[in-house]
């Protein structure tokens, strides 16, 4: 269970800080909830607590491994021949694992992709996303400014 101040990532939605855990009467049930300050996107949700596994939460990368994540940027891109639906449902499934490692690859193969075929819209939406989500974890995570994340990222393209 997260207390407040945790940092947290909330898989597809980026990550934020708990703020305060409220419990609330939905349907009749009482049930607790993080509230979660999400910096990059100005916004605040509400989780359930005991979705809080089944959601894939977890804490933010140490900020002592961000350098090994962004060594993912350097390996090369493999076209393994699947249309765009197929690699669009392989690369959801990573960015839905909260794994930092699996999206910062989805950033990679889609970058690389880009610039060797073009994506397809979808692709393309998801790429921007992901890199919403990987920003705003090593954001959090090194106190660096979101351009400055942004920055680094560019360097390896």
């Amino acid at each position: 269970m997260f207390k407040c101040g945790d940092k947290i990532l909330y898989p597809m939605h980026g990550a934020g800080v708990v703020e305060d855990i409220e419990v609330k009467s939905v349907l009749g049930e009482k049930q607790k909830y993080y509230v979660v300050d999400l910096p990059t996107k100005n916004m605040k949700v509400m989780i359930p607590v005991n979705r809080s596994d089944s959601l894939h939460l977890r804490e933010i990368i140490d900020s002592k491994m961000v350098p090994d994540v962004f060594d993912v940027f350097t390996k090369d891109y493999i076209d393994e021949g699947l249309n765009w639906n197929k690699r669009y449902k392989i690369n959801l499934e990573k960015v839905k694992s909260g794994d930092i490692y699996e999206l910062a690859n989805v950033i990679n193969d889609l970058m690389q992709r880009d610039s060797l075929k073009g994506l397809s819209t979808g692709e393309r939406k998801m790429l921007n996303d992901s890199k919403h989500l990987f920003v705003s974890e090593v954001v959090l995570s090194t106190g660096k400014c979101k351009i400055e994340v942004e920055d680094l990222i560019k360097t390896y393209f």
